[in-house]
């Protein structure tokens, strides 16, 4: 596959959010409406590969992809998002993070039994939150059909997290 637009408009901000991280800022691809089509574009297309039924955004950048697919394929959105940010009755998965634990929460009437269901995220790093977010899912008895991703950051081995499902990521560093 030749080198996505996308890729090259993604820059590296060092030291954010703290010293000796290299930072993959998005923003110039959100704002570059060619690159963002493309990106949106090769997701729904995995997307119909797999028979997604349902599109599943993870909070908050996964939505910038989530939505436009669920529109472009006409299918549900569903939102998984921090704890206490949903209002109506919810399923819970808590997970580790490097220090600590957090908590990611999913309405129990957007999945239906059986359901295919696709996720998406803007980056794929430990691959903490993504699969917590597939235990969501499967608690609500639907099947994770794949996983897609804009970015991987290969070196922190978060496909491995995930080695159940089908999982794209679009540019890997």
């Amino acid at each position: 596959m030749a080198e996505l637009l996308a890729k090259s408009l993604i820059r590296d901000i060092p030291d954010f959010p703290k010293p000796g991280i290299v930072f993959k800022d998005i923003h110039p691809v959100m704002q570059n409406t060619a690159a963002l089509a493309e990106v949106v574009d090769l997701l729904i297309q995995d997307a119909r590969d797999k028979g997604a039924e349902v599109i599943v955004g993870i909070e908050s950048r996964g939505f910038i992809f989530a939505a436009p697919m669920s529109v472009g394929m006409d299918l549900p959105l569903v939102l998984a998002r921090k704890i206490g940010k949903l209002p109506f009755d919810r399923v819970s998965e808590e997970y580790a993070l490097e220090y600590g634990t957090a908590t990611i929460e999913m309405h129990t009437d957007t999945v239906s039994p059986g359901q295919r269901v696709y996720i998406v995220d803007d980056l794929l790093a430990t691959g903490g939150t993504a699969a917590a977010t597939a235990k969501l899912v499967e608690k609500l008895d639907g099947r994770v059909c794949g996983f897609g991703f804009m970015i991987e950051l290969e070196f922190l081995n978060g496909r491995e997290a995930l080695s159940s499902y089908p999982t794209t990521a679009l540019i890997r560093y």
